[in-house]
């Protein structure tokens, strides 16, 4: 009497299609609502139906075959698959659990149905994208990975991608069984930043990004190494990392070549520069005393001819030029050797600087101020002409592009360096500026520093125009 009360309320509220089918002729006895609303069949209609009628794949005789177990007592349920066709032609699959129910009124089966869409839906989907992942990590350079770290501090790799014996020269199975051998691969000198950068990103949560060297034994090799996921908490299994490693053993080389490249054209470049001064200053010399030492004579010999010449306007006239010819060429052989090599190096950087400033300010006449922290600043001389070109050249570009009407120019010494600042209010310079490609006269003003480990920068000044800053380390 309870189970007769009951089942009328187990039918209508359960998800699942109920069907009660009669054991003779397989026909519906009753159908409970969720199986009606998935079929679009009445009560009435579904009577005159038996399970044969519903699922056309099935035959009578495959579908005894699997109730048998159930009336002969050999088996407490039967379960099988099938597809159901809808009142209106379209199918659907569901899954069947079967029950014999023997009573005084007849032999009958309790079928409970579950549509099977959502979930080979789900699967189908699942198994695409895992198709879509595995073809996606197969064409992915390098070892795609996930790292955990659990509270405790033990590590895994939830999962490695088949790229991890040729990048690390260990299998996938014996990587995941001793995960700590992935730390033993990293040189000791590397082990210190790779586990600073896992600790910042587990404490910051934010990507991990790091590069090291690992000793592959298998193939008695060096790699360079770059590790990039992202982490995020498991709650209760600690912090995961899911990212790839790439060998940029390759890149790594290019990159020291080009460094090492770079170093012998600095080294060449400072190499030209100081045979260029040196150049300089011997023709300087050569011109200053040679040559001007020459004209001074001749100077001193017209004099006295001049004074024994008979009294002869013209010959006084061409004497007089001669001797102006002289005084001008003297004056050229000054300038030249200033040029050269300004004598003012001799006494100085600060007095040299000092000196420039005025000429700059005497020759284009815009003023030029000029303080220094030192009255004097002892510089190594290559140091002393570096710099002293550095500021000579500065000074060129602001005459001819600044259209500045003041520049400023600060010496500071410090402990350790020498800092030159030059600052003008005129319109400034764009980056385009900098990169044109025949600018070579702010590209060899930062060779000059680059020569003597210092730093050279030329931006916007604050208050207008263009500010060059200089530092230059002192030698020891």
């Amino acid at each position: 009497m309870m189970q007769a009360e009951w089942l009328p309320i187990l039918m209508q509220g359960s998800f699942s299609e109920i069907y009660i089918v009669d054991c003779a002729s397989l026909r519906f006895i009753q159908v409970n609502q969720t199986a009606r609303r998935n079929l679009r069949y009445t009560c009435s209609e579904l009577q005159a139906l038996s399970m044969t009628d519903l699922a056309p794949d099935m035959s009578v005789d495959t579908l005894e075959q699997v109730l048998h177990p159930l009336r002969s007592g050999e088996s407490q349920r039967a379960e099988f698959e099938t597809t159901h066709v809808r009142k209106d032609g379209s199918t659907y699959p569901i899954e069947f659990r079967v029950f014999f129910c023997a009573a005084d009124s007849g032999a009958s089966y309790i079928a409970i149905g579950n549509d099977l869409s959502a979930r080979q839906a789900s699967a189908t989907a699942l198994s695409i994208s895992e198709a879509r992942f595995r073809a996606i990590v197969s064409n992915t350079p390098g070892l795609v990975y996930q790292f955990l770290q659990r509270p405790d501090g033990s590590i895994s790799f939830p999962y490695l991608s088949e790229g991890c014996h040729a990048l690390l020269g260990i299998t996938v199975e014996r990587l995941r069984t001793e995960s700590s051998l992935f730390l033993d691969l990293i040189l000791p000198e590397d082990q210190a930043s790779y586990l600073e950068s896992m600790q910042a990103s587990s404490t910051s949560m934010k990507a991990w990004n790091w590069e090291g060297r690992i000793w592959i034994e298998k193939w008695h090799d060096i790699k360079w190494i770059n590790l990039r996921s992202t982490p995020r908490a498991l709650p209760g299994q600690g912090i995961q990392w899911e990212g790839i490693m790439t060998n940029i053993t390759e890149s790594k080389l290019e990159q020291a070549e080009i460094e090492r490249s770079r170093a012998q054209l600095a080294e060449l470049s400072a190499h030209v520069e100081t045979a260029k001064e040196n150049e300089r200053t011997r023709i300087a010399r050569e011109i200053h005393d040679d040559l001007g030492g020459n004209l001074t004579a001749i100077k001193m010999a017209l004099a006295l001819l001049t004074k024994r010449l008979p009294n002869d306007a013209m010959l006084a006239e061409k004497t007089d030029y001669v001797d102006a010819l002289v005084d001008r060429t003297i004056e050229a052989i000054h300038r030249i050797s200033v040029d050269l090599r300004p004598g003012m190096l001799d006494f100085g950087i600060v007095a040299a600087i000092d000196w420039q400033s005025k000429e700059f300010e005497k020759q284009l006449g815009i003023p030029c101020k000029f303080s220094s922290s030192k009255k004097e600043i002892p510089l190594h001389p290559d140091q002393a002409t570096a710099l002293f070109r550095i500021f000579q050249e500065a000074l060129t570009n602001i005459g001819k592009h600044a259209d500045a009407s003041m520049v400023t120019v600060r010496l500071t010494r410090t402990n350790r360096s020498v800092r030159l600042e030059v600052t003008d209010n005129g319109r400034g310079i764009d980056a385009a500026d900098r990169m044109k490609p025949k600018s070579f006269g702010i590209r060899g003003m930062i060779e000059r520093a680059n020569a003597l480990g210092g730093q050279l920068s030329v931006s916007n000044a604050a208050s207008g125009g263009t500010e060059l800053t200089l530092r230059i380390p002192l030698t020891q």
